[in-house]
């Protein structure tokens, strides 16, 4: 792997540091606080393509890489996690499943829309009870006529409240067995409806919601891939995803760095920066390291995404150590700042918080781990 960044890359790395800096980092304590969608902030990024950078140019999109998605993710959760986490959905998992597996039709209707931000997009797998197989899932598809009709709720669906655009899925029937389809709903269909958005640990601005579809009709063109082929579509957004989630607990675990860093340098102790203290040297330098090793898993990650080879375990690795590894610095972070760490004016304890959250979404870390493990015995 060529660990020089292209022209192309930094460019769009520098565009997204550079509306963090200036707009997201302002305003992520808001957004927290009020736990309230990033609308503004979304609106700007959108402008700026980038809630369609995997996305081919002939649908609307940048066109970028998953290297280059990822240094974006990167740069945005260093400024609000909860608005990168909206980005990394958009991108990796409803646009990207759209690009690999839709048809003409379903690209010409949604990607345009959905890489412009004209339209915002959300992913209904999850249920209340933790099912994931096709058997175990409550929600239910079944043909009438020319279409289907959707029966079920979701859980933890995020954006939902504002998305136009749902990718659900759900148990289809063939004979006396169930298999997984998935489905491209909009959101205004009759019989779609959300719940009270959940009062959240962290990644507060990505609001999330239960989802109800009661008597759902849909078109048969709504179907995303092959029916009863939804593992398929499940695979390529969780790949993306993880990655996605990988580079986000890198951006925490950077912000959280760096205020500790900061903090460090200018608190005195007894006429002395505490950062003359060894502990708190050996404390940064172990963040350091932390950081830059879920770095380059997540790098490899998203490059051997790109060179189009088999994914393996590495999407999986990358988020179970950058996921862990940003909860292990906010945490060292808090404890850097001492009393201050749990105070809201300082912004150790919402990195904390949202790195909590990104260590358990899109698969906890011992999810990650059996995942890993499969891969690693069936080798």
């Amino acid at each position: 792997m060529d660990f020089d960044l292209t022209d192309a890359q930094k460019a769009l790395r520098d565009k997204a540091r550079k509306i963090s800096l200036r707009d997201l980092a302002p305003a992520a304590g808001d957004i927290d606080r009020e736990q309230r969608f990033p609308q503004d902030s979304i609106k700007r990024l959108a402008e700026l393509g980038m809630l369609g950078i995997t996305v081919p140019k002939a649908w609307g999109g940048v066109g970028a890489d998953h290297l280059g998605c990822t240094l974006v993710i990167e740069e945005l959760a260093s400024a609000c996690a909860s608005t990168a986490l909206i980005v990394s959905m958009q991108n990796l998992l409803v646009c990207e499943p759209i690009v690999r597996l839709g048809s003409d039709e379903q690209k010409r209707l949604w990607l345009p829309a959905l890489a412009a931000g004209a339209k915002i997009g959300c992913f209904a797998f999850s249920e209340a009870d933790g099912a994931s197989t096709a058997g175990g899932m409550t929600t239910k598809a079944r043909r009438e006529g020319d279409g289907w009709v959707l029966q079920g709720a979701k859980s933890y669906v995020t954006a939902g409240t504002v998305a136009q655009c749902a990718l659900v899925f759900a148990a289809t029937s063939s004979g006396a067995s169930h298999s997984l389809s998935a489905f491209l709903v909009p959101t205004d269909t009759p019989g779609v409806s959300f719940g009270t958005p959940y009062s959240k640990l962290g990644l507060r601005g990505a609001v999330a919601a239960s989802m109800t579809m009661d008597k759902v009709k849909l078109p048969s063109s709504a179907l995303l891939g092959v029916e009863g082929r939804g593992h398929e579509v499940l695979q390529v957004a969780l790949d993306g995803s993880r990655i996605g989630a990988a580079a986000l607990g890198v951006g925490i675990a950077r912000a959280a760095f760096a205020a500790a860093t900061n903090y460090a340098v200018s608190r005195q102790s007894n006429g002395q920066a505490i950062a003359e203290h060894q502990t708190i040297q050996f404390a940064l330098a172990e963040m350091s390291t932390q950081i830059d090793a879920a770095r380059l898993l997540t790098w490899r990650a998203a490059n051997c995404r790109d060179v189009g080879g088999a994914m393996g375990a590495c999407a999986s690795m990358a988020k179970l150590v950058a996921s862990e590894a940003a909860t292990r610095i906010s945490a060292d972070a808090v404890r850097v700042l001492g009393g201050n760490g749990c105070l809201t004016e300082y912004s150790v304890e919402r990195h904390f918080r949202d790195a909590k959250v990104a260590e358990i979404y899109e698969g906890t870390s011992d999810i990650q781990r059996l995942g890993i493990a499969s891969v690693l015995l069936k080798d």
